[in-house]
């Protein structure tokens, strides 16, 4: 974890989470999957207006009622409890009743009928010979309400088939207006602004629309009772507009590091005119060099404060501009400048940096190897060894404070990369090892693929064994879940080459264009000359394992 003393803004305490309980009421409709969704009154205290589904809080009754209803082998207690508590809400809300009667028959009317909306539910359904029906209830997802918002909730969003025979009839109190809507539908409406749904409802009716059939949804839910995907969503700006992502998008670990406590602060426009503070200690300068290898630009980094002076990380091009900003970012008081290896958005501005400062700051990193191409010749003043600890130190108002960078060679994207990891804030600044949206060209000969997979191993253990958490890389925003965005880095890779190897043993006369062209058939082709240079380490990898 980030100090607290290197956070940019107050901590706070999120309010507290309530439990509750949604439930998606499905039907196969003619052109697909229906969901029951109801419009919440306009003076809810909660997304007032907006389009729903049925649900509510979980009562102490819902935890009670477990001998009133029938259960699945592996539904736990707690998810029994949530189910309850979606047929409760689901019969006071709508008037529909997921109950059945001893010889299975389903609730109908009738039964409806006997049973008030605003009395305890679940004895009336016992005197009216009623079981729940909670055995037919799975759970889709696990949702927990943003951090900033002011009521908070943690929320099963859980999936069952609409009874038959029954027809949902609004409470006209809390919700109004039911209405049957594909998911597809319910979105296009969302978008042209005349059906109002909040983040969580937009990605799970996303998730939702995958799915051809009901049947098919129960079944994914029913593999493991557990929630297909869980989330605690963040929120920053874009466009001057609040945005909110997911844990698996792009922009979710930057926001987790910059704003822990869910504050609506971070904007995550790129743009290379000023630094982006991302801790007290950490800017981020961007480079106005965009492009298909280099995705918004490559991020320069200062680590350090005006007490103890900064590092610079990958000075990046030699674009004058860029390195005037670094410079004054860090007010002239630059102590070494450390460069992740020799790529030409990497290096060339070292010299120029050190250029502009007074004392002449050292040029840290490894020195380019013969295998490298011309325009990626790097020597620095001094090399790094693997293990080695840069220091910065001063005296602030809470008196001293040291920020220490340790270097971790990482062959294998070029021959002389190497990371950094801040250890007082468990940050890896991984250049181009890791990136965020994309995967590195591993191209040889100067790349290795085998190295490069080496190397993931390499940092995967330095992050267990450091408590990092965060991965600033040279290319993206800030990732965070650094130790698992490790992992599913190489698994994405060891899965592309066996895609690899498929090609290679379907077409054995093949070129590579060939190979490409079936191993990377998920890739536009416009990226393929770009897959080419990848394809052929990873070729060079599999011909290593078999020699």
């Amino acid at each position: 974890m980030a100090r607290t003393s290197q956070l940019l803004h107050p901590q706070r305490e999120p309010a507290p989470l309530r439990p509750a309980a949604t439930v998606l009421l499905l039907r196969d409709g003619p052109q697909g999957i229906e969901v029951l969704m109801t419009r919440r009154s306009m003076t809810a205290s909660f997304a007032p207006g907006a389009y729903v589904f049925p649900g509510g809080g979980v009562d102490a009754a819902d935890a009670q009622a477990h001998a009133l209803s029938t259960r699945r082998p592996k539904q736990s207690d707690l998810h029994l409890t949530q189910a309850i508590a979606a047929i409760r809400e689901s019969f006071e809300e709508l008037g529909i009743l997921f109950a059945r009667h001893a010889d299975g028959r389903w609730a109908d009317n009738a039964d409806i009928a006997h049973i008030d909306r605003k009395a305890p539910f679940a004895a009336q359904c016992q005197t009216q010979g009623l079981t729940l029906a909670a055995d037919q209830v799975f759970v889709l997802a696990h949702w927990i309400t943003d951090r900033d918002l002011p009521r908070r909730f943690d929320v099963p969003f859980l999936v069952a088939r609409m009874p038959e025979g029954q027809t949902p009839v609004a409470d006209e109190a809390e919700q109004f207006e039911p209405v049957w809507v594909r998911p597809v539908d319910a979105l296009t409406r969302h978008e042209a602004g005349d059906f109002f749904i909040i983040f969580p409802t937009i990605r799970t009716l996303e998730r939702l629309k995958a799915f051809a059939q009901v049947e098919d949804v129960l079944q994914a839910c029913a593999v493991n009772d557990e929630p297909l995907w869980t989330s605690c969503p963040r929120a920053g700006f874009v466009d001057g507009h609040e945005v909110r992502y997911m844990e698996h998008e792009a922009p979710f670990g930057e926001l987790a590091l910059v704003t822990p406590d869910g504050q609506i602060h971070h904007h995550l426009d790129w743009q290379t005119d000023l630094p982006v503070p991302l801790l007290q200690n950490v800017q981020r300068l961007t480079a106005p060099n965009p492009g298909v290898m280099t995705g918004p630009g490559t991020n320069s980094y200062l680590v350090g404060d005006p007490n103890t002076g900064y590092i610079a990380i990958d000075p990046g091009p030699a674009d004058h501009d860029h390195l005037q900003r670094l410079w004054r970012a860090a007010g002239g008081q630059i102590k070494a400048i450390v460069c992740t290896h020799s790529h030409s958005d990497h290096s060339p501005g070292a010299a120029p940096l050190q250029a502009l400062c007074t004392h002449k700051p050292p040029i840290l990193g490894l020195a380019s190897k013969p295998t490298a191409r011309a325009n990626s010749q790097f020597t620095p003043d001094r090399e790094l060894a693997d293990g080695e600890k840069l220091v910065l130190q001063g005296v602030g108002v809470e008196g001293e404070v040291t920020h220490t960078l340790r270097v971790v060679h990482t062959p294998g994207h070029a021959a002389n990369h190497l990371c950094l990891v801040l250890e007082e804030d468990g940050l890896l600044f991984s250049g181009d090892h890791v990136l965020n949206g994309s995967t590195t060209v591993i191209d040889p000969p100067d790349g290795h693929m085998g190295d490069y997979l080496d190397s993931l191993d390499k940092l995967a253990a330095a992050c267990e064994a450091g408590g990092i958490e965060f991965i600033l890389p040279a290319h993206g925003h800030v990732l965070g879940f650094a130790h698992q965005a490790i992992t599913q880095l190489k698994a994405h890779r060891l899965k592309r080459e066996a895609k690899i190897a498929a090609a290679m043993q379907a077409l054995p006369q093949g070129s590579l264009q060939e190979w490409v062209e079936k191993a990377y058939d998920d890739v536009p082709p416009r990226l393929w000359p770009v897959a080419a240079r990848s394809l052929q380490a990873h070729v060079d990898h599999i011909r290593e394992q078999l020699t």
